[in-house]
């Protein structure tokens, strides 16, 4: 009796109880099933048969246990879990003091991490141990990887994509991708990456059923770059399909960064514009405040006042260049279409170089980032002091313009070459402005030699994230 008081005495001094300590052992076996398939492929029978009885054991279906179902096909089966999916991972704000509730006294909130682990496991699991082993990836394989990372994204309270294509979270108050997921974008790429580049991808777009369940990535983009001119016929022509969408995806998300821009100061010089949209209602009755009449209750107005509109857009020239050498995919692919849009700017005027060993000017179709894009040839190394001869004559008033290379400049023994040409042509008056690289995710490998450099001549090469650099264009270009 004694004995049995003390445990009961303990158990309650704790703040647990029975039920409780079964919800965590619950937990732990989900989460131990899921460590154990991430690092060994074959099930653990005892893991696998105590995981089946928990998920049963708290209604929900046993197709989470499944690696080969999707998500997409589970919640289509079971509707009401798509509300739970969402933001599922995003963490919990701190609780206040004193406040206990998320050890439940009751059970009920520790029986809801139980729920919250399966499904956190189901998703894990389907992602980061996607259907195909090492060998050949089918198109049905890789859009349901692509559905479920999909729904990883949705479960860390981003929009699908927003991981792997660096777009922003969901809303104004959207976690911060940086600090709640370090790390995770790139893995996810990386995974996605292997899963294209174990596609049968010529006989997928030579198929228009199998082409049409492809989903435009970064990773699917840069494999049909780089075999485009291996395609034809329906292939040539379903490849062009999927990089236009991805192309239009890309393009939608940066013109909104781009527009929400001021476009330049107010010209006070020129005369404001004398229509009734531009009436300052406000200051029109302020300075005639001396004519109100008190008999008649009138304010008489004896001038008008208008605001102004007009502002000052002294034209700039922006020079955009690309390395286009094989470590630079993603920044060549952003770049183009960032380019076009810049293009569209009314007082901008575009041009658009790449390069490897050879210079290509894109500035033709600097409009047209399809275009631009079908007429680069990814992959090889790199030269730039080629790329600058061709960039140089294109600067006629330094003042007004900007040069932005985009490029990790490992250029061996050709560095001091271009760093001296890059000096020069910053001296003349040029704002001059290195990016390591231009992709979702932010990353960036800069050569050292050239980064010391770059930070000695005042121009230090910034962030590798896109917004970062539609933030120093709209700077510079206002």
């Amino acid at each position: 009796m004694t004995g049995t008081t003390d445990s009961t005495d303990s158990t309650e001094a704790a703040g647990r109880s029975p039920e409780v300590s079964a919800d965590d052992n619950r937990r732990q076996v989900l989460y131990w099933r899921l460590l154990a398939r991430l690092f060994d492929p074959e099930e653990q029978a005892a893991l696998e048969s105590a995981s089946l009885a928990v998920v049963e054991d708290i209604g929900l279906p046993a197709a989470l246990l499944d690696p080969k179902v999707s998500v997409g096909s589970t919640v289509q089966r079971h509707p009401e879990l798509a509300a739970e999916l969402d933001g599922l991972m995003v963490p919990a704000p701190p609780s206040a003091p004193g406040d206990d509730t998320d050890i439940g006294g009751d059970g009920r909130d520790r029986a809801a991490e139980v729920r919250r682990a399966a499904l956190v496991s189901k998703v894990l699991l389907n992602v980061y141990a996607p259907a195909g082993g090492s060998g050949t990836v089918t198109a049905g394989q890789l859009a349901q990887w692509q559905s479920d990372a999909g729904w990883l994204e949705r479960a860390l309270g981003c929009e699908p994509g927003a991981l792997r294509g660096g777009r922003p979270a969901r809303g104004p108050g959207g976690p911060d991708l940086d600090r709640l997921v370090p790390g995770m974008g790139p893995e996810l790429g990386a995974i996605e990456a292997d899963l294209v580049s174990r596609m049968r991808l010529r006989e997928v777009l030579a198929d228009p059923a199998l082409a049409a369940r492809l989903t435009p990535s970064m990773s699917l983009i840069e494999q049909l770059l780089r075999d485009k001119s291996n395609l034809s016929g329906v292939a040539l022509a379903n490849a062009k399909a999927l990089i236009r969408r991805f192309i239009e995806e890309v393009a939608e998300v940066l013109r909104t960064q781009v527009e929400k821009s001021t476009v330049g100061a107010l010209d006070r010089s020129v005369p404001p514009k004398r229509v009734y949209r531009n009436l300052d209602l406000d200051r029109t009755i302020w300075k005639n405040l001396t004519n109100w009449s008190p008999e008649e209750e009138r304010l008489y107005v004896d001038r008008l006042f208008y605001r102004h509109t007009a502002r000052k857009t002294t034209p700039q020239r922006l020079i955009v260049v690309v390395d286009q050498s094989g470590s630079m995919v993603d920044s060549m692919v952003n770049c183009t279409i960032l380019a076009s849009i810049f293009a569209g700017l009314p007082k901008v005027d575009v041009h658009l170089i790449a390069y490897d060993t050879r210079a290509i000017d894109l500035t033709p179709w600097v409009n047209d980032p399809f275009e631009s894009l079908l007429r680069t040839n990814l992959g090889g190394g790199n030269d730039g002091p080629v790329a600058m001869a061709m960039a140089r004559p294109k600067i006629t008033e330094p003042r007004n313009t900007v040069l932005v290379w985009i490029s990790d400049f490992y250029e061996f023994d050709r560095s001091q070459p271009l760093f001296e040409g890059i000096e020069e042509v910053h001296r003349s008056g040029v704002k001059f402005i290195p990016v390591g690289s231009v992709t979702s995710s932010g990353r960036q490998e800069v050569n050292p030699w050239f980064r010391e450099r770059f930070k000695a001549l005042g121009t230090p090469v910034i962030s590798g994230h896109i917004q970062k650099l539609v933030h120093e264009l709209k700077t510079f270009l206002a």
